[in-house]
């Protein structure tokens, strides 16, 4: 059993609008949910789930809004709360946004939404683009004869319509990777830099000790394809080679992975292949994490040095580790500099600078930033005389960087097979991109 009714509340907890689903928990429960968030908050025991007495909330928050499910039974709480996050995304599909305006501004299609997507407690259509066939924000004209429904809602392959045509059948494959990072730096204290000069010099002795290394993956297809097809993916998966004998070279140990509905587990199971058919337009195939050693593809290396309490000198030092024929795109440096800075002078071999005080921090962007070289950032900033008594923790610098035609973990699309009945032939085009994650590197 799933859900007995779904509510949503605003940031107070009174109920913006609500669905009963199969009446047997009083609508009048939803009273209980604040108090008892509100209890355990100050016990310091928040849990995703709270009971009074026979009748459990399950509830997440989004943006200013709490999406509370009740149930009375020993539901599935997996699929709750998987229902719960996938009514968000619904909703923001339709309206951009979900906060309380929009829900109060959208009162009737949410009403509608929330009867298509659970039926009596079972999730029931949860597909937006399905959805948006036949509750639609401009409103539904009553036409004699003909169904509002479309028969993708009863069909085996409800996230597809039939009858879809295109004059040009093509398979655009995104292949994205984003490093997390986090690493431990520890430098020492250089003598007073020479005025004007942006070199570094052989002073700066850097070690970095990697705290979290990984790497999450997606793979995003846009189809334009004909018909009915079944698509058939084949990656350099180590699972597949070893079962198939083939060498391990070059193959990627996939954890974590998470498929669209479209694709059949039992088959992926049975032999790894990854057969489905496919949502029309864009929509998410897979993700996976690997948990590998990665070597910091941008390397940053910094120094502070305050002067006599009234000038600090902030020297960096960016370098790029991956291969010289790959390109880092808009690269971004965030350099934490002290809360009463001002005066920002700086100099770079490269890209600009800028003060950002409201964040204090220096941005140091870099449009092109090929693999193996070394760029510098000097900046320079006033302090007030008067020292502050506290001490102000300092900030981890954080990258931002986009590398096209390039994977981290060497994961390969090795084929993909169209298969239609009418047999047209359609194109594949696959492209790689890295890009950076939640990627820190702390000084001490």
């Amino acid at each position: 059993m799933s859900a007995s009714a779904v509510f949503i509340l605003d940031v107070k907890g009174k109920p913006l609008i609500s669905r009963n689903y199969k009446g047997d928990v009083a609508m009048s429960e939803i009273e209980h949910f604040m108090p008892l968030l509100m209890q355990r908050e100050e016990e310091g025991a928040l849990a995703p789930l709270l009971s009074h007495g026979r009748v459990h909330f399950l509830w997440i928050k989004h943006s200013n809004l709490y999406l509370v499910a009740t149930t009375l039974k020993n539901a599935n709480a997996s699929l709750v709360y998987s229902f719960l996050y996938k009514t968000v995304e619904v909703f923001c599909e339709y309206f951009k946004e979900l906060e309380e305006e929009s829900i109060r501004d959208n009162f009737v299609i949410v009403y509608e939404l929330l009867d298509e997507l659970m039926d009596f407690g079972f999730p029931q259509t949860t597909d937006s683009k399905i959805l948006q066939e036949y509750i639609t924000q401009q409103g539904n004209k009553l036409e004699t004869g003909k169904s509002r429904v479309p028969p993708t809602v009863t069909n085996a392959v409800s996230w597809r319509s039939e009858g879809i045509k295109y004059k040009k059948n093509e398979v655009f494959i995104d292949v994205i990777e984003s490093v997390n990072l986090l690493v431990s730096l520890h430098t020492s204290t250089p003598p007073p830099p020479q005025p004007g000069g942006l070199e570094m010099g052989p002073y700066v002795n850097v070690n970095g000790s990697v705290l979290l290394s990984e790497i999450v993956g997606t793979i995003k297809l846009k189809v334009f394809l004909s018909g009915m097809p079944e698509l058939r993916l084949g990656l350099n998966d180590r699972v597949l080679f070893e079962l198939t004998g083939r060498s391990k070279n070059k193959s990627v140990e996939l954890e974590d992975v998470k498929f669209h509905q479209c694709v059949r587990l039992s088959r992926f199971d049975n032999d790894r292949t990854i057969s489905f058919i496919p949502p029309d337009g864009d929509f998410e195939l897979m993700s996976y994490r690997l948990s590998t050693q990665v070597k910091p593809l941008i390397w940053i290396e910094s120094v502070i040095e305050k002067f006599s309490h009234s000038r600090v000198e902030i020297m960096v030092k960016a370098k790029g580790q991956f291969k010289k024929q790959s390109v880092a795109n808009s690269v971004e440096i965030s350099v934490p500099v002290p809360s009463d800075a001002d005066s920002p002078r700086f100099k770079t071999s490269v890209g600009s600078a800028k003060y950002v005080p409201e964040k204090n921090v220096v941005i140091w962007s870099i449009k092109s930033f090929p693999g193996g070289k070394e760029y510098l950032m000097r900046a320079h900033f006033g302090l007030p005389s008067v020292e502050k008594e506290e001490v102000e923790g300092r900030p981890p610098i954080g990258v931002k960087f986009e590398i096209p035609y390039f994977t981290v973990s060497g994961i390969q699309v090795r084929y993909m097979k169209i298969i239609e009945k009418s047999g047209y032939q359609a194109l594949p085009w696959v492209r790689y991109i890295t890009q950076s994650g939640d990627y820190q590197l702390r000084t001490t």
